[in-house]
């Protein structure tokens, strides 16, 4: 197929060339000009603006920082779909978001399927990626043979509206942030109670906090978050549409979205999220 990916952040670099060794011709278009130059020579084509990119396009793949950013790009730029051409949206947005989406689409001759990805960087990287995918049926199909291509098979999930995978994604990022903040507090109760930090690690290793203690616990221990597989901006802006979601309070993730922003208020916006074990 020939394919428009819109967006190269630091999950559609990755995402991009499984399309590529696939044997889709992808034509990219990034805001800014140096990640679309480096999958250029991935093997990419390299649009100047999105319209380039969308022109001629059979089907459209965009993975853009939020809400804001796809209403920027896509609903209102203005681009040159072609009729019944499918959109796959990865972009993390609220499921009222991805409601009001699916109906411009629908207004606008495009398919619109909502397809946000759980895991980081090297699970994308390796093909093994949770995937959401939610919409019509027939597109929702057509769809998932593409998203199939960053995909674990035992983690991708078909569900029958864009609001749905939409709220998957941020229930998903939910456990994620609040178990990032349960071993914070467990690193801190066990020092406060004399044990040593390998001694809290092995603990929670038989516990339910195992995953995020093996994910992240080396990295808080060492302080260094500057690899950032999700950033805390990416997290900040994602507990905020959970708070707007949820018609019942969250206190734990307000905790969590609080100390993210001021992170992120602290210049630390880029690193990994865990930089907040440094609040």
């Amino acid at each position: 197929m020939n394919i428009a990916f819109l967006g190269l952040g630091r999950m559609g670099r990755e995402l991009v060339p499984h399309l590529i060794d696939s044997g889709h011709h992808v034509t990219v278009w990034n805001r800014s000009p140096e990640p679309a130059e480096a999958i250029g020579r991935r093997g990419a084509t390299v649009a100047a603006t999105a319209a380039d990119a969308v022109s001629g396009a059979e089907a459209v793949i965009s993975v853009l920082f939020g809400p804001d950013t796809v209403r920027e790009v896509i609903v209102g730029g203005d681009l040159p779909f072609a009729a019944g051409m499918l959109w796959i949206d990865i972009t993390t947005v609220s499921p009222a978001d991805a409601t009001d989406f699916a109906e411009w689409a629908a207004r606008a001759g495009i398919r619109y399927v909502h397809s946000p990805v759980i895991g980081s960087l090297a699970p994308a990287r390796a093909a093994a990626l949770g995937v959401l995918v939610g919409g019509e049926p027939e597109a929702a199909r057509e769809a998932r043979k593409l998203v199939a291509l960053w995909a674990d098979p035992n983690k991708l999930r078909m569900l029958d509206t864009p609001a749905k995978a939409a709220t998957g994604k941020l229930v998903a990022n939910l456990a994620l942030a609040v178990s990032m903040e349960s071993l914070i507090e467990a690193l801190r109760l066990g020092e406060s109670g004399g044990l040593s930090t390998d001694d809290v690690l092995n603990t929670l290793g038989i516990t339910a906090a195992a995953p995020i203690a093996a994910m992240k616990g080396a990295t808080v221990v060492s302080h260094s978050f500057d690899d950032a597989q999700f950033s805390a901006a990416a997290l900040a802006k994602d507990t905020r549409l959970m708070l707007a979601t949820s018609q019942r309070p969250l206190p734990a993730v307000a905790l969590v979205s609080a100390a993210l922003e001021r992170a992120v208020d602290s210049g630390d916006g880029e690193k990994d999220f865990s930089v907040i074990a440094d609040d």
